[in-house]
């Protein structure tokens, strides 16, 4: 026509969904805009924007912490079902948590406790997908992390990776599935517990220079344009992307000083606890505060099938004192209303104290905790039986959680992405946002 080439449709686009175009143009949405949303896999037109939790933490207890041992202590149950523990007053007026939870019962009036959390699933590994991901596993797809989810909808900030995990990538499920692996998490490859802590990649190698370093950034960037043009892929953008993470990372000064725990004082570490759960959740306060939209922190091993007064013993004391101190922390700092905290575990144990006085999976009913990031501050929500076997109240589904955490975030959970062989996923499928768990 006159010499110049006609638009072609791509081969991909039905009429229908081009005729679409005129529609969406009342909207806003110029030719380019769909274009730009179908090649990204957002077939519902939602576009992500801050909510009121700018942040996550993320406390997960691998193994499936005991919420009578926690969180729902049953006082009037007989021995067998009430476990080796007394239960104490909280700040919440008639709720009580168990003697392990001592300093966590003195800030309960800014915290929500979940006693009605269920799901079907007993193996620690189906269990951990549903928690990371708000999905049951399936054998079709590999679903990508709350984190990656968040990475992939709002990105870096500060010159900071979006999504962090203390101390490492916690286990497979924590990835980023069928999203591209760039929106996967950044892992320390150290604990903040150790005295020579360090994060790896964040320092230049021995012997090279700032100018030195520039230059072979120069050089890389040369080479990749050469075979950026010979082929696309997934794997290389993913690689580019992480290159470019990894520069930023390293030339930036913000990530330097977020990971320096020598930025904070011995007082403020003895606060928080010396060990692995208070240095732990210091550096996550560290994170947010600097930028870091969503942490995953693990602690311990709470598979306790035998001795679980001893477990208890051991690890409850810390987690207690860590926790604590960082909702406080974080309230003082006024951070507290930005920043959504979440204490989770894959799932509960038995009603009952086996043979060797531990406690066995049970994801019909359990416990979580959840702060901050407009969270209604000083409530329980829903509530167990007499003898912690089902929910009696408000059951708390899997899909029901994620959605709110997304909520507040400021993400529309049935916002579709595409996964592989142009399949659009819902972020959750079936989920709804707990109004009474709102601020």
């Amino acid at each position: 026509m006159n010499g110049k080439k006609c638009f072609e449709l791509p081969s991909h686009f039905s009429r229908r969904e081009f005729m679409h175009v005129g529609f969406i143009g009342g909207l806003g949405l110029t030719l380019a805009d769909f274009l730009r949303l179908k090649s990204h896999g957002a077939q519902k037109f939602y576009k992500s924007k801050e909510g009121t939790a700018k942040s996550v933490i993320h406390i997960y207890l691998p193994g499936g912490m005991a919420h009578q041992e926690s969180w729902d202590p049953k006082p009037y149950a007989p021995l067998e079902y009430r476990g080796p523990f007394k239960s104490i007053p909280t700040k919440i007026p008639g709720v009580h948590f168990s003697e392990q939870f001592k300093e966590s019962a003195k800030i309960a009036d800014k915290i929500t406790v979940c006693r009605s959390m269920s799901h079907g699933e007993a193996a620690h590994e189906r269990g951990t997908h549903n928690m990371f991901t708000g999905y049951r596993p399936s054998p079709a797809l590999s679903y990508p992390s709350i984190g990656s989810v968040v990475s992939h909808e709002f990105g870096s900030r500060e010159n900071l990776p979006p999504y962090v995990c203390i101390p490492k990538v916690p286990n497979e499920f924590a990835g980023s599935g069928y999203l591209s692996s760039s929106y996967g998490p950044f892992g320390l490859g150290g604990d903040p517990a150790k005295g020579d802590f360090k994060v790896k990649d964040l320092t230049l190698p021995n012997g090279i220079t700032e100018d030195r370093f520039n230059k072979r950034r120069s050089l890389l960037n040369t080479v990749d344009d050469h075979f950026r043009q010979m082929e696309k892929s997934d794997a290389l953008s993913s690689m580019d992307n992480f290159y470019n993470d990894a520069y930023s990372l390293i030339s930036s000064k913000e990530a330097r000083e977020a990971f320096d725990m020598k930025k904070e004082s011995d007082k403020t570490k003895e606060r928080y606890g010396k060990n692995e759960a208070g240095q732990r959740m210091l550096l996550s306060r560290r994170l947010v505060e600097s930028g870091v939209r969503f942490v995953s922190m693990t602690y311990g091993g709470w598979d306790m099938h035998s001795n679980i007064e001893q477990g208890f013993k051991k690890q409850g004391p810390e987690l207690d004192k860590a926790f604590a101190t960082l909702i406080s922390d974080l309230d003082e700092r006024g951070l507290l209303d930005s920043t959504l905290v979440m204490m989770t575990s894959e799932f509960g144990r038995t009603p009952k104290i086996n043979k060797t006085n531990g406690r066995d999976h049970y994801p019909r009913v359990f416990s979580i905790a959840l702060a901050g990031g407009g969270i209604t501050r000083g409530q329980v929500y829903g509530s167990s039986d007499a003898f912690a076997t089902a929910p009696e109240e408000n059951p708390l589904s899997v899909e029901d959680l994620a959605t709110t955490v997304y909520d507040r975030l400021g993400i529309v959970a049935d916002k579709e992405l595409m996964a592989p062989g142009d399949r659009p996923i819902e972020i959750v499928d079936g989920g709804k946002v707990v109004k009474e768990l709102l601020a």
